[in-house]
């Protein structure tokens, strides 16, 4: 179902859940294992979530889902209970996480990617969340994820309308923040995943958590930026940085004279 390869720095997650990576328990609990070896992994950078199949995820599982309309309404709020606590989990990794789009992502396949940091989409990716059309919301957390993202208006338009847009529109309503033709796709993706391996895992923890902080009331984004610079400048990591970085300018200026 999970593929992982650990490149020094970053990990690959590939998704292989013929024919339509469909979200089930079993899903939901294979990922969790992929979780908990993630967290064992140090000085990780980067999560960078993939397909091996031609769309991304279609959503929920429509065979357990028909099997839960004839139980007791619990067993679906115990489901999209086990969803939310997933993604929440995603969200909450103290790394960077790259989600790359290379196909449909409707519904809880959405859902999925929303709860990732960055987002990369094929331009002709078919992306959307059309539970309405079946008498249900996005309900593991894509009416919140998606305005919180995007805001009222393109939540409004995509959830209200039942909108299916492509990996371009999306870019353009910021669902995602980068689109790619199909064919060019995994190379962005590629490229994307690796610069971020390269940076400070420290600072990119610390402003992944202040970024955080702008959707969480009460919490002083600003101060926490302030007190994260202090740390950050005694950091034998930044010192080691900037050192390096001053050099190599001193280096090129002396070069071009």
């Amino acid at each position: 179902m999970f593929k992982l390869e650990k490149n020094d720095r970053s990990v690959i997650v590939t998704m292989n859940r013929a024919p339509v990576n469909a979200l089930s328990d079993g899903f939901v609990a294979e990922f969790h294992k992929l979780l908990d070896q993630i967290d064992r992994m140090e000085g990780l950078v980067v999560v960078h979530l993939r397909s091996a199949l031609s769309v991304f995820s279609a959503g929920a599982d429509l065979k357990e889902v028909e099997e839960r309309l004839s139980q007791p309404p619990e067993k679906s709020v115990e489901y999209n209970r086990s969803l939310h606590v997933l993604f929440d989990r995603i969200e909450a990794l103290q790394c960077v996480t790259l989600c790359e789009i290379n196909g449909a992502a409707f519904g809880g396949g959405l859902e999925l990617a929303l709860a990732f940091d960055l987002r990369i989409a094929a331009e002709g990716a078919t992306i959307g969340l059309p539970e309405a059309r079946l008498g249900l919301i996005p309900g593991a957390g894509g009416t919140q994820r998606l305005t919180r993202l995007c805001g009222p208006g393109v939540a409004s338009r995509l959830i209200l309308g039942c909108e299916l847009i492509n990996g371009a529109t999306a870019c353009s309503l910021g669902v995602v923040q980068w689109s790619a033709p199909a064919e060019e796709l995994a190379a962005r993706a590629n490229e994307i995943r690796e610069r971020i391996a390269a940076l400070a895992l420290p600072a990119l923890r610390v402003s992944k958590n202040c970024i955080a902080a702008f959707t969480r009331p009460g919490v002083d984004g600003f101060k926490m930026e302030i007190e994260a610079q202090r740390d950050l400048v005694v950091s034998e990591d930044a010192r080691t940085r900037v050192t390096a970085f001053v050099a190599e300018r001193t280096a090129r200026a002396t070069g071009s004279n």
